[in-house]
């Protein structure tokens, strides 16, 4: 009997040490299965570069965790996290009121402007008045969907929904579209592209922080609280010991963190 309790006592231990050390073994990080420069892109071998890459490698390290990308259809990339299927998400995902009712999220790790691009031989700025019968093209399920539809609703001859970013700029460049609304960042490699050689920066959107949130965050699961904190962890050190500055200026000549 006793031998048979030390038998017990040890699969309890072994199923217990394999509990808590899960994320020390494996963690599925969720990125958009789409390139979205200068965040996160295949190459072409078909690895995964760009900031936000850099920035997973280096929180990863600092908190000894072992991070495998694992790229998900943007609108299917939150329900890929609550299932299970992807432990947390780096995807340049604001932090938002509406988001925090299904998921939570880490501390910031970055925060930039909002920005509508149109075309060079038009002249108007980012306002519902600039916007005014404008058909202007916006990814679904992102805060700039919800902007769009909330602020320039009334005013836009139409707003397009793309699946991905990509596929809204490219119908730009062709002329389908009089605006595009991203992140200023995004926007910006696309301006730099060939393709975005017919269009420029019309300006900045009014702030909303009910629905642009307040900077970007990794997405978690509620309840997940020993992953958050190490993740928290991760990226006030990696703030603090210069990593940060280091990789993201090889990316950006500004602070991308924001105030």
């Amino acid at each position: 009997m006793k031998h048979f309790a030390k038998i017990a006592l040890l699969a309890a231990t072994v199923a217990t040490a394999g509990f808590t050390s899960a994320y020390a073994e494996e963690v599925k990080v969720g990125v958009a299965a789409e390139p979205y420069p200068p965040f996160t892109s295949p190459d072409a071998s078909g690895k995964w570069v760009g900031w936000e890459v850099e920035f997973m490698d280096a929180i990863c390290a600092e908190a000894k965790l072992d991070c495998v990308i694992t790229p998900v259809a943007w609108d299917g990339i939150i329900p890929a996290l609550t299932s299970g299927k992807i432990d947390m998400i780096i995807g340049s995902m604001s932090i938002t009121e509406e988001r925090l009712k299904t998921i939570d999220f880490s501390d910031k790790y970055y925060n930039t402007p909002t920005g509508i691009v149109g075309p060079k031989d038009m002249d108007f700025d980012a306002t519902p008045e600039g916007l005014k019968g404008k058909i202007l093209g916006v990814q679904v399920s992102t805060v700039h969907q919800d902007y769009a539809m909330k602020h320039f609703g009334d005013t836009a001859a139409e707003i397009k929904e793309y699946q991905t970013q990509d596929e809204a700029n490219q119908d730009l460049a062709a002329g389908r579209l009089d605006a595009v609304q991203a992140d200023a960042i995004a926007l910006d490699a696309f301006l730099k592209s060939d393709a975005g050689s017919c269009c420029e920066l019309k300006g900045v959107v009014a702030d909303d922080p009910a629905i642009l949130g307040a900077g970007v965050g990794v997405g978690l699961r509620k309840g997940e609280t020993e992953l958050k904190d190490k993740i928290n962890a991760a990226i006030k050190a990696i703030r603090a010991n210069g990593t940060y500055d280091t990789f993201s200026k090889k990316y950006f000549d500004f602070d991308i963190y924001g105030g």
